[in-house]
Formats: C-alpha cells, structure tokens, sequence
C-alpha cells in the first residue's frame, strides 16, 4: 500500500523547510479532517488570525488522487480573520490530485517572514522543496501571476496563488487554483485564508508534476466501488451536467429563497435571466463550454467555460452563488455582467460570496444604486487599489454594514451568508447559525427534498442539518465534492470506500463527528460558543414573500444542537 504520508512545514521567518513523519493517528484523516486537527493542535484559539501564531494548513482528502469520483477537493485551514474561528475551505482543480502525486499529506505554513511586503513562491517537485523569491509577482492579478509562473515552470504545473486582495490582509480573500486548463478560476473563497496565507509572505504555491501514488489498501475492491459509484452519479446528476449549478436559480428562486435585493425578496424578477437555461444558450452560442470538469475524473462535470459576447473568454465556472449574490442580490439581471464580476472577483483573489453579500449592504446604505454594475466594478476596483473604502468591502458584508449604518446585514459569525434565504429554506438557516464555519452553505445544505422535511416548517430542521453537517464533514475530509450527495442515502457507499482504502472498518459518520467535534471545541476557545448560534434579527423579524415567512426554528434548539455529537 503506498499513500501520501510527508508532512512539509514551512517556517517562513527562518525559511527552512522540514519533513516530518506523519503520525499514525493521521492516516486516516485528509482534507478538513486533517486541518481541523493541526490548527486545533497548534494554533492557540485566540491567536491573531494574521499573526506569527496561526497556520495555514493545505492537505488533499482522504481519497485525492484515487480513482474515487469527484476526488479532487483541496483543503485549506487556520483560524479565520473574518469570523475569528477555526476555519476550512476548498476548492476543485488540480493542485489536490498533484500533492498527492508528489506524496504530500499536507503543508503547513507557520511562523511570520521577517520582512513585510517580501514575497515569495514555494515550488515542490519529487523530494524537492524550495522557497524563492517572487517580488516581480507583486501587486499582479491572479490570472497574470499563473501566466508568469507557467512560463517558467511549464504548463503541467499546478498552481495555488493569491491576488492583490490577499496581500493587503483584507478577510474577504480568497486562495485560487488552477483548473485543468491552467486557469486560477477554481477558489477556495470562504473565511479570509487568502489574506492567511498572504501573511505568510507566500505569493504562490508550484507543484510541480511527482509519481508517487495512492493506492487504496484494496485496490480492486476500490476500484470496483469507486467505477459503480462515478457510473451512478454520471447517471442521476444529469441536471448538473447539462446546466451547472445555475440550474438551482430556477429552483430557489421558486420556493421563494432566491436572495434579491440584500435579501428583501426571495424571488427575483432576474430569475429568468440568470437561469441555467440562459446560462446554456448563451454558452452554446458563442463557442462556450458547458458539462466541464473543473477537477480531473469528475462524472459529474458540473461547471462551465463562459464566453462574452464578443466570443472571447470571460470566465470559468459562474456558478449558482456567484449568480444569485453578485446578480440577484445587487439588483442585477444580465449574466454577462455577473460573469465580468466574477472573473475581476477572482483575479483580484476574491470571494464572490463575501463581495455579494458586502455589496448588497453597500447599496442598502445608499453608496451605489441596486443595478449599477459600473457602480459595482468601480467600487472593487477601489478594493484592488486599497483606497480606504475599497478596504472597508474588502473587510466582508459584517463590517461593511456596521461602519456604514445598514440594519438588515446578512451575516452570522462574521461571514456573509450564501444565496439561499433561511427564511424559505430553514434548514440552511440552521446550518447557517450553528456551523463552526460560520455561514457556510457546504457545511450542511439543506436543498428542497432532502429528508422529506417541509423547508418553509421549522419542523425537523435542526435534526436534517445536523445529520447533513456531519456527512458534508467528511466529504470535506475525504475530498469529496459536495455534489456527490452528502446524504445518509451515501453513507453505505462512504463506509465502503474507507474500508477498502484503508483496510479496516471506519465509519464515515463517526469521522465527520470527530470533525465538528474538534472545531466546535477550538470555536468555544475562541469565544465562539453556542450562544453565537443564531441569524440576524431580521430574519425572524421581516417576513419573506406572500406566504409571510420568517425564521422561526427555536433558539433553544440552535444552541444545543451539537448536545449529542
């Protein structure tokens, strides 16, 4: 059995880079379970998210680099500048499929350069590790920053970098990725890890192609479930294949979840406009591509290459929260626009969910009109000059709302909620108010028809968000996407996975709960315990569309949600 087992810290004030062995307790952790469990062990809860004592991990899952489908997730993890907790976030692309080709079981980043405003690459090969100097890269966006760097290191290389928003520290940046074309368009943008990473000095990460390989304790057995379970998934997310995740703006938006306006409707009158089926038609049109994988063996094949109207590439993989909160919640209906927003959102190493939500505050404040899309590039164009109101957006929705008076501000733990309102879909509301993510959607979706719970009735909710945080947790940790189905209908699949991989009996379940467990305990550390579980006021407050919701789901019940786990 060969699997990734090197553990490579990097100390950026001295610049040595060290091999450790991996500790037998790790083997079977990967992805968020294994950054969950260093920055628990290693970094002091109420340390400077931007200081010499946080890290920032980066490890593949579990399964990164095996035949498993929609494998291909990369793990990044610290404590976070924007909701000051324990803090993961992935992204597809190459980079996780290529640590594991080089061995790599995770990178640790720590310690602080001893120079400010120094940066450099870290460039791994076969049993090379190396810093380098990277000055000439500063300031540049992501997508010239890639360029640079494959012309020097070759075009197979996989590339991990940040943008101009990660090297002014703003919590709203994001780290980006190379997808299988060599674009920086796949990011983890969640939690501020971008300004994380820039803290430690490091522009860009180079991987460079390796040979080692992960092969499962059984591999035929692997194989054999891993072909049966890609041949399903190819077969039942057909929806996704053809439209992406755009195809969800027509289902949210008709159960009436479909943020507008800094959340004041549920459904847009942009819908149509926005749809998957517009998102479709414009693709084919102008030479665009959609059923496109941004990871290698993906079945799925979910995300899309979308063109402007003058046939010339605008960006990679407009997806559904990228559509609702850049579109819909900034009073914007053109997916040309959107897709303009998205590709300056990622050269700028930004989190187009943060910025939708930041912007939709600013535009309630009165600082730009719902609608004005030059208004709205102006403003993240200030974010990129660091002038001090750009620096303000950058600082996410929280903070933005706060300086500039808004009431209604749709964020809990500090981060900006995604496009679904809870008030029509409580579930996500739970799962919003309670994960040690702060208001993330992946950490538990509860989308229309799973576990036959009503999603406009606080009944249930809290029981299907907590069954779903806990798979979604080791999806996260196996590098799985979520668009396998964090559901408990896959669990036998998990369950068979992780024996044949590792060769004995360990229960997907039990894993996410080991995850939740040891975030919810460095959240609690940080101040960030169960009385923090709950959504903004408004949202119990106003009522949402004709059928006047609201939500409703008890505090109580929000609380001690994790009583049990």
């Amino acid at each position: 059995m060969t699997q990734p087992n090197r553990l490579i810290r990097v100390d950026v004030y001295t610049g040595k880079i060290y091999q450790q062995a991996l500790k037998e307790d790790y083997t079977h952790l990967g992805g968020r379970g294994l950054t969950a469990k260093l920055v628990a062990e290693e970094v002091p809860s109420r340390a400077d998210p931007l200081g010499r004592e946080n890290k920032l991990v980066i490890a593949p899952g579990l399964f990164a680099g095996t035949p498993a489908p929609s494998s291909g997730r990369l793990s990044f993890g610290a404590k976070s500048p924007l909701t000051g907790g324990i803090k993961e976030s992935n992204a597809g692309g190459t980079a996780a499929r290529a640590l594991a080709g080089l061995g790599i079981k995770a990178l640790v980043f720590e310690g602080k350069p001893a120079k400010e405003n120094q940066w450099q690459i870290l460039r791994l090969k076969e049993e090379t590790a190396e810093l380098l100097p990277a000055q000439e890269l500063a300031g540049l966006g992501n997508y010239a920053t890639v360029a640079k760097l494959k012309q020097t290191y070759g075009p197979r290389a996989a590339v991990i970098s940040i943008g101009p928003a990660g090297e002014k520290g703003l919590p709203s940046a994001s780290i980006a990725v190379t997808d299988t074309e060599g674009r920086p368009c796949r990011h983890a943008g969640r939690g501020g890890l971008g300004a994380v990473l820039a803290s430690k000095g490091i522009k860009a990460i180079v991987l460079e192609p390796g040979t080692s390989r992960n092969l499962p304790a059984d591999p035929k057995r692997f194989r054999a479930l891993a072909g049966e379970f890609s041949q399903n998934l190819a077969r039942t997310k057909t929806a996704l294949t053809q439209q992406g995740t755009a195809m969800l703006v027509e289902i949210i938006n008709h159960v009436g979840g479909f943020p507008t306006h800094n959340f004041r409707e549920g459904k847009s009158p942009y819908a149509k406009e926005l749809s998957g089926e517009k998102l479709v038609a414009l693709c084919q049109a102008r030479g665009g591509k959609n059923g496109h994988h941004c990871s290698p063996g993906c079945p799925i094949r979910c995300s899309n290459v979308y063109y402007g109207p003058d046939g010339q590439y605008l960006t990679a993989g407009l997806e559904y929260e990228t559509i609702g909160l850049l579109g819909s919640n900034c009073g914007i209906g053109d997916l040309d626009a959107v897709a303009a927003l998205d590709y300056l959102c990622d050269d700028l190493g930004l989190d187009t969910m943060e910025m939708g939500a930041a912007l939709g505050v600013a535009m309630e404040a009165g600082l730009v009109a719902f609608g004005d899309v030059a208004g709205v590039k102006n403003l993240l164009e200030k974010i990129a000059r660091g002038d001090p109101l750009g620096r303000l957006l950058g600082h996410g929705a929280a903070l933005t709302g706060k300086i500039l008076g808004a009431k209604r501000i749709p964020a809990v733990k500090g981060q900006g909620i995604s496009a679904y309102d809870p008030r029509a879909l409580k579930g996500t509301g739970v799962t919003y108010a309670t994960s040690p993510m702060g208001a993330d959607h992946t950490a538990g979706n509860c989308l229309p028809g799973r576990g036959n719970v009503d999603i406009h009735r606080p009944e249930g909710q809290v029981a299907l968000s907590l069954t779903l945080q806990i798979i979604s947790a080791f999806c996260d940790l196996a590098g799985l996407c979520i668009f396998v189905g964090p559901v408990p209908e896959n669990l036998q699949t998990f369950d068979a996975l992780l024996a044949a991989y590792l060769g004995g009996q360990v229960a997907a379940e039990d894993l996410g709960r080991m995850v939740l467990r040891t975030e919810l305990a460095f959240n609690q550390g940080a101040g960030l315990g169960p009385e923090t579980n709950d959504l903004p006021a408004f949202f119990r407050e106003e009522p949402l569309g004709e059928k006047g919701l609201v939500f409703d789901v008890p505090r109580e019940d929000l609380a001690t949600i994790f009583g049990g786990i």
